[in-house]
């Protein structure tokens, strides 16, 4: 039986601006929405659009990954024929074995997978973003157009053009010119990472650079503009909905927040284009009778004995009673204390803020904050515990290698 298209969904990133919350574990790992793994949009988005044979290319910190991702049954991707596969990378006999050396090295190394199922098509997706998107009417616009490759494009502010693969296409989509995070952008159709490639002639194309001793073995900078110098039909499919890289503190927290009101920007209530995920298994969450919950997602399992505005708050979570939450995200089981003050902050899984304790506030006379990361939220990392009284100035960046001192006045 042959499979018309394959996916590759890169899952590998480091997310190093992504700071202490992926200390142990890869980006797409990272929660998102009050109940969701990162890595679940893209997932969700290939189950909806009906493609259901995937490869999730891991090599950073993938254990909470892979036992996240299990057999693919919460995506309905646990098939006989198909389904989700996890793919490290390896080491074949006669070889020495190396990490993945770029986007496009990574698929290299899994030709076999591909090749097993000789797909016409592949279509090559990032795990690390968050947006619904119909691969098969993408997948539609690049056979109509009879093109080499296709790859997914939205406009973007030009401020941000230069921190893109930036292309020119004319008025029938065909693509003129590609330019990887240029300084002075031409345009500002940014791609999305998403790529649908005749795989027999990517492959030819893959197979020539792995050869070449001077290419970093990269979609952006190597396969496609030797496509293009090659005179292949090359077209830019547009997209119009929402999408974000949530690869910096700053725009995980926005999407996030992207979430709440009553017409959010991004709406997960949506039966046409449900987002699946690994449910835990708890009880419903709770508000108390001393607690006020406004504006705010607060998924299962969760205790609210406090104040919440403005939030997203995990499952296991517990906002004890008297705390403040505002502009934040508590992640899964961590504790926010009794009559903790939290603003527009960040709190990483299973971590614990003690009682009477100040997230966010104003940076004091003589106090230095690293906040190159973070802006003015405030981070705290996974499995972190503050102690009583701690003062902890918005920007400020706290983990386990680093514990904060209790101030002497919060």
């Amino acid at each position: 039986m042959k499979k018309r298209i394959v996916v590759m969904l890169l899952a590998g990133g480091q997310g190093s601006r992504l700071g202490v919350l992926t200390s142990n574990m890869a980006k797409p790992a990272v929660p998102f929405g009050g109940k969701y793994r990162i890595i679940d949009f893209p997932l969700s988005n290939c189950v909806n659009s009906g493609f259901d044979t995937v490869g999730v290319l891991t090599q950073y910190r993938p254990l909470a990954l892979n036992s996240y991702l299990g057999t693919g049954q919460h995506w309905d991707l646990d098939r006989n024929y198909g389904g989700v596969f996890v793919l490290p990378p390896y080491v074949t006999e006669g070889e020495n074995g190396q990490w993945y050396s770029g986007t496009a090295n990574a698929i290299w190394q899994n030709r076999e997978f591909v090749d097993q199922y000789d797909p016409d098509y592949v279509l090559i997706l990032s795990g690390d973003h968050i947006y619904k998107m119909d691969y098969a009417k993408m997948l539609d616009f690049h056979r109509k157009k009879k093109a080499a490759a296709t790859i997914a494009v939205l406009q973007v502010p030009w401020a941000e053009a230069h921190r893109f693969g930036i292309m020119n296409a004319n008025a029938d989509g065909f693509i003129e010119s590609f330019e990887e995070k240029p300084k002075e952008p031409k345009s500002n159709l940014a791609s999305m990472g998403i790529y649908i490639f005749d795989w027999k002639k990517l492959r030819d194309y893959m197979e020539k650079d792995d050869a070449d001793p001077e290419s970093s073995n990269d979609f952006g900078k190597n396969i496609i503009p030797a496509m293009l110098n090659n005179g292949e039909v090359m077209v830019a499919y547009p997209f119009e909905g929402y999408w974000r890289d949530v690869g910096t503190i700053q725009s995980l927290w926005e999407a996030n927040m992207d979430l709440l009101g009553q017409k959010p920007v991004l709406d997960l209530d949506d039966d046409s284009w449900r987002i699946y995920t690994r449910n835990p298994v708890m009880p419903p969450h709770y508000v108390s009778l001393t607690a006020q919950a406004t504006n705010s997602l607060v998924s299962e399992g969760a205790v609210v004995e406090g104040t919440v505005t403005n939030s997203v708050i995990f499952s296991g979570a517990h906002v004890e009673k008297g705390a403040m939450v505002k502009d934040s995200i508590i992640f899964p089981n961590a504790v926010v204390g009794k009559n903790v003050t939290v603003e527009k902050a960040i709190v990483g899984e299973n971590s614990v803020i003690g009682d009477f304790s100040v997230l966010g506030g104003p940076v004091r006379p003589g106090e230095k904050v690293n906040n190159k990361l973070t802006g003015d939220i405030t981070l705290i990392g996974n499995d972190v515990t503050i102690p009583a009284q701690a003062y902890i100035a918005k920007g400020a960046v706290v983990n386990t290698e680093n514990p904060h001192q209790p101030a002497k006045e919060a």
